[in-house]
């Protein structure tokens, strides 16, 4: 019999201590499978090496319960031709990491790429880019999604031809009382608040319905500051960040600045918007100049602060995610089929990477989960 340390698999064996799984979705038309798992230690800032969770199509976003006992992916197919794509719900082994699908509901449109679940875990909201809307599905309390209990059609245009020749719903995020989900929609350079119901199930239009950034930007992602009185919009088009003030339901556009260096000449378009947990610094993915666009934040007055760019360590930086002690960040690289770890300096929040990278194929999603 081989000792107990050998016969584990590298997830199994990871260190304990400030321990988390790491979830990866990627674009599964070339190297992956499906979702990904690996085991991170935040007090080592060592992570194994990813293994295969689950089968599924293009599970290009995922979100995880509040439980942390379920996650949810789309399945990212349909675009803009009628075809539906997918939701899929998962029952989470922490021991082992592996996932075990419960059900899938369709999307509602086609080329759904984002998701999240309301902090009650009574609902999750999924947006379409490819048919621009937007539908919310009911939880049950066993992890399975209903069928879709709310539903909205983006419509319009805005002024790119190419890219904005009607709505692409990009992004939802919940507000941090739960009242609010909040849509970027790329195609319509609006962002969309809707009143979250969740006993129901269901969302409403807000009032106002949206929020403008400036034409042809092209709203991506969204994120809340911890106070709860900040927002954050990426606008991949444009390359900028336009920095909001929240009051429930709400937006008040505060400044807009450059992700990019002021001599960048070539092409590059933004990704993923996060802040850190101390509500100091907030970080931008650049596609094209590769990068991660780093700034400080004034968390009285909204204004950012440019504080250089760290190189992301790969070919376009998709999402990136940082872990909840707020130590080390991880990017995915969706073009150069890889993962880079990361270490946030605390007293000044800059990047420096750690040398770890693991290949992935087509990776565009991290997420933690604390074990």
């Amino acid at each position: 019999m081989l000792p107990v340390s050998l016969s584990l698999s590298p997830l199994a064996a990871a260190a304990a201590g400030r321990e988390f799984l790491v979830y990866i979705g990627p674009y599964t038309r070339n190297k992956s499978k499906g979702i990904y798992v690996s085991r991170f230690d935040a007090g080592s800032g060592k992570m194994t090496t990813p293994e295969l969770a689950v089968e599924v199509a293009n599970p290009s976003f995922v979100a995880i319960h509040p439980s942390g006992k379920f996650l949810y992916s789309v399945s990212e197919m349909g675009g803009s031709g009628g075809k539906e794509g997918a939701v899929s719900a998962f029952s989470i082994d922490k021991a082992a990491g592996k996932l075990t699908l419960l059900n899938q509901q369709s999307s509602r449109g086609g080329g759904p790429c984002h998701l999240n679940v309301d902090k009650t875990g009574r609902m999750l909201v999924v947006v379409n880019y490819g048919t621009g809307s937007v539908a919310s599905l009911p939880l049950d309390a066993d992890g399975k999604l209903r069928e879709a209990a709310s539903f909205f059609q983006h419509s319009g245009s805005s002024v790119n031809p190419k890219r904005q020749a009607g709505p692409h719903a990009h992004s939802v995020n919940f507000s941090p009382d739960n009242r609010f989900a909040i849509v970027c929609d790329l195609g319509l350079d609006k962002v969309f608040m809707y009143k979250v119901f969740p006993e129901k199930g269901i969302l409403t239009p807000g009032d106002p319905p949206f929020a403008t950034v400036k034409p042809g930007s092209g709203p991506r992602h969204f994120a809340f500051h911890p106070n709860g009185k900040l927002a954050f919009v990426i606008n991949e088009m444009a390359s900028t960040v336009t920095s909001f003030a929240w009051q429930p339901g709400r937006l008040r556009e505060i400044e807009t600045v450059s992700t990019l260096p002021p001599d960048f000449k070539g092409d590059s378009s933004t990704a993923e918007v996060a802040v850190h947990p101390s509500g100091r610094y907030l970080y931008g993915s650049n596609r094209g100049h590769d990068s991660l666009a780093m700034f400080s934040v004034d968390a009285k007055t909204g204004m950012l602060t440019p504080m250089g760019h760290a190189p992301a360590g790969g070919k376009v930086p998709r999402n990136f995610c940082i872990d909840p002690t707020g130590s080390y960040l991880i990017v995915a690289h969706q073009n150069s089929d890889s993962l880079a770890v990361f270490q946030i300096d605390g007293a000044t929040g800059m990047l420096k990477p750690t040398g770890q990278t693991f290949e992935v194929g087509a990776p565009v999603c991290v997420r933690f989960l604390a074990v």
